[in-house]
């Protein structure tokens, strides 16, 4: 065996069986020892950020970690955004990003790079593999870090001659280390919080899992508090038979409105919150003057055990209130952003998978599909657009029986649009609606936010996807997948019926 080939089956005995690649000339050993194990799911992206993203989406619908194979630090650099929103998920990835031959390193070739440095800022653990006999334990060790904390991005880095070289057996992977617990001393005070007037509950991350949840509104029935989620979560279940919880809001103004009456704000599986941006003469935070902030369980703890342990202390008896199922009428007649709403809270599929980078167009799509039927909903998270699309990808390859739906503005899907190519590879059961506004609408808001109210010709060229205008039609044609353009609420019914009728990918540029 050589080093590539004790790393593949490493893995593989470890539990990570998908990996999303993207390869180069330097993983080209770690292909031939993937293209030896078929058990080895490998999915082909055309850009290095559709692999990360999808790799985040996967894990999201999972608790599995999977693989990316990424080539040099230019193809790390290509992944680096997508990376970021999953370390903000908190989603375990691990990278095998090739590198050259160690004494080729040495040379000043075309794609050296600092590839360890590029992957520090945004890896919890990065690692270099120093000769073929470590590759194996380095890849356990990976893996590890991968599961450790809630999850973690991991990074290993093959110098080429590391693939290639012999070696020797694969190595176990270790279970993580044990998540950290709260006291229980502090689990009594939070207890004692959250049973005063004005005392509010937030939880994100493992905490919004449909059973944690669940107890999360047991507490907040049982205590009379408010219980509060982050505008932008990883995954939640919403829609008929879902628990009711408040979330936080994207416009600095809404968010402090939902926050003005808590008196204490006590986090559990979250951070404080804190505005999407500063801007002039508006605060960072949202929470009133005087709030009291009680940490009780961080992001990288057990939230489990604490919402458990919490639901003891306080002896909880009291059923939760659910979402009841309540369908709009289908609309008609002309587009709007409230019909756009009210047609995919009518037709949503049960368990269907919400991936949603709609950005300015989502705050009218939450609202009506609460009471929609039973589904999961998927956030940008950590910002950077992009990352709808591989989201979807990522998801899909996760559950293949059930519908995931893609919300993306035409802006957003531009960065990644490759993943319509995997999508239709893959046959997977993904329906996107591109919200064709022809703009960054959300940079026109954010201008108006950081008080210009002039916008010339360079601002508004630069906040346009005009002059071309982009065919979204064409585009999913382009990359294999059936498409259809709508300009009025009548025509969007009639496509998502269909779309959501059959399998396989489908997209809808839904002119707004």
């Amino acid at each position: 065996m050589n080093g590539a080939e004790t790393l593949v089956k490493t893995m593989l005995s470890g539990g990570v069986n998908v990996c999303f690649a993207n390869p180069g000339t330097s993983e080209m050993h770690f292909v031939a020892a993937l293209d030896r194990h078929p058990e080895m799911r490998c999915v082909l992206c055309l850009f290095e950020g559709g692999a990360t993203g999808a790799a985040d989406g996967y894990y999201r619908m999972t608790g599995q970690v999977p693989a990316t194979l990424l080539h040099l630090a230019p193809g790390f650099g290509n992944g680096y955004a997508n990376l970021h929103n999953a370390k903000k998920a908190r989603s375990g990835i691990v990278n095998i990003v090739g590198d050259h031959a160690i004494w080729h390193q040495h040379y000043e070739s075309p794609l050296k790079g600092d590839t360890a440095g590029i992957s520090q800022t945004v890896s919890h653990f990065t690692r270099v593999s120093s000769d073929a006999a470590m590759v194996a334990q380095d890849g356990a060790d990976a893996i590890r870090a991968a599961r450790s904390n809630g999850g973690q991005i991991a990074t290993l880095i093959l110098p080429a001659n590391t693939a290639w070289d012999k070696a020797d057996d694969p190595a176990r992977v270790v279970a993580p280390p044990v998540l950290r617990r709260p006291a229980a001393s502090h689990v009594a005070r939070a207890a004692q919080a959250l049973c005063q007037p004005g005392a509010a509950l937030l939880i994100d991350g493992r905490a919004l899992g449909e059973d944690l949840i669940s107890v999360a509104a047991r507490i907040a029935a049982s205590t009379g508090c408010r219980l509060l989620a982050p505008y932008f979560v990883p995954r939640i279940r919403r829609g008929a038979g879902s628990v009711k919880i408040e979330r936080l809001a994207y416009i600095v103004e809404e968010n402090s409105a939902v926050m003005a009456e808590v008196k204490t704000l006590v986090l559990c599986g979250a951070h404080r919150p804190a505005n999407f941006f500063a801007y002039p003469g508006k605060p960072s935070l949202p929470e009133a003057e005087g709030t009291h902030v009680f940490d009780l369980c961080a992001p990288d703890m057990d939230s489990a055990a604490t919402l458990h342990a919490l639901h003891k202390e306080l002896g909880v008896q009291v059923d939760a209130p659910r979402e009841v199922l309540a369908l709009p009428a289908l609309p008609t007649g002309g587009m709007s952003l409230d019909k756009i709403g009210q047609a995919l809270a009518a037709l949503l599929p049960k368990d269907a998978i919400v991936v949603d980078e709609g950005i300015t167009t989502s705050r009218f799509l939450t609202p009506p599909t609460k009471t929609a039927r039973p589904h999961d909903w998927l956030c940008l998270m950590g910002g950077a657009i992009g990352s709808g699309l591989p989201l979807a990808t990522g998801a899909a390859v996760a559950c293949p029986d059930r519908k995931v739906v893609c919300l993306t503005g035409d802006g957003s899907a531009m960065y990644t649009l490759q993943c319509l190519w995997t999508m239709a590879r893959e046959n997977l059961d993904v329906v996107t609606l591109v919200f064709a506004n022809r703009g960054y609408q959300i940079l026109r808001l954010e201008l108006a936010n950081v008080g210009v109210d002039d916008v010339g010709r360079n601002a508004q060229r630069m906040f346009d996807v005009e002059g071309p205008t982009l065919d979204w039609v064409a585009l999913a044609k382009g990359h294999g997948v059936s498409g259809t353009r709508v300009t009025d609420a009548d025509g969007l019914v009639a496509a998502l019926q269909a779309a959501f009728s059959t399998h396989g990918p489908h997209l809808v540029e839904v002119v707004c």
